[in-house]
C-alpha cells in the first residue's frame, strides 16, 4: 500500500532502469516528483534535472506540458498502486488477516522510506480537485478503478452490496492514515487503520448467511 514496497513487491516510484531512454527517465522523475511534492509543488526544470534529459524534450514526448505529464502519472501509478494492495491482501488467506496484513506491511514502508511516499494519486488529487477539471477526473477514474477492484475482492467473502462499503472504507481509511503518518511521522494511525478495518471485515463476515452469497 506505500509506494515503496517490500522487497517482494516492484516498487512504484523506482528511478528509471539503467540506459532507459529520454521518454521514460521523463515518466519516472516526473512521477516521483508529483507524487513527492504534489502538482503546484513540482516544475518541469526539476523534472528535466531529475531525468537528465534536455528541458525541451519534455514538450518533445509529452506536448501537453506538466498537464500531459501529471495525468500520465497518475492514470500509471494508480493501476500500479491498485496492483499493489491486491498482491497484499492475496498474501493472507483469511480476509481479516489480510487487511491488517496490508496496513501493517504500509506502516513498516512508510517508516523505511523517512516518511517520503504515500498514496501517490492522493497527493495530486488533493492538489488539483478544485482547480484542474482534467487532472481531477483523471484521479477520479482511478479512484473508480480502486473501488471496483476492491468490492471484486471482498465479493469472494461478503455479499457484494456489503463488500462495495468496505472497499470504500478502506480507500478512506488508506488515504487518511497516509496523511496522518506522514504529518506527523508516526505508523501508528495505518495501523490503526488497519485495526479499523480488520473489525469491519469481521463484521461483515458474521453478518454474512452461510453457504454460497449473493454477488
Amino acid at each position: 500500500m506505500s509506494a515503496a514496497t517490500p522487497s517482494n513487491h516492484p516498487p512504484l516510484l523506482a528511478e528509471a532502469p539503467a540506459g532507459a531512454d529520454t521518454r521514460t527517465r521523463i515518466r519516472h522523475a516526473a512521477a516521483r516528483l508529483f507524487a513527492r511534492r504534489g502538482y503546484a509543488g513540482t516544475g518541469l526544470k526539476q523534472v528535466a534535472t531529475d531525468a537528465a534529459a534536455p528541458f525541451g524534450s519534455i514538450y518533445h514526448f509529452f506536448p501537453g506540458g506538466k498537464d500531459a505529464l501529471a495525468e500520465d502519472m497518475i492514470r500509471t501509478t494508480g493501476p500500479q498502486f491498485m496492483a499493489l494492495v491486491l498482491g497484499l491482501l492475496e498474501e493472507r488467506a483469511d480476509p481479516v488477516e489480510a487487511v491488517v496484513h496490508a496496513f501493517d506491511s504500509a506502516a513498516e514502508e512508510l517508516v523505511a522510506d523517512s516518511y517520503a511516499d504515500g498514496c501517490p494519486v492522493a497527493t495530486m488529487a488533493l492538489d488539483v480537485a478544485d482547480t484542474n477539471e482534467p487532472l481531477r477526473r483523471a484521479a477520479a477514474d482511478v479512484f473508480a478503478e480502486w473501488l471496483d477492484g476492491g468490492t471484486a475482492w471482498f465479493s469472494r467473502h461478503v455479499a457484494r452490496d456489503r463488500a462495495r462499503d468496505l472497499a470504500l472504507a478502506m480507500i478512506m481509511l488508506t488515504e487518511g492514515a497516509f496523511l496522518l503518518g506522514r504529518t506527523t511521522r508516526d505508523p501508528g494511525p495505518l495501523r490503526a487503520a488497519g485495526r479499523t478495518m480488520g473489525t469491519l471485515v469481521q463484521s461483515a463476515l458474521d453478518a454474512t448467511p452461510r453457504g454460497p452469497r449473493s454477488r
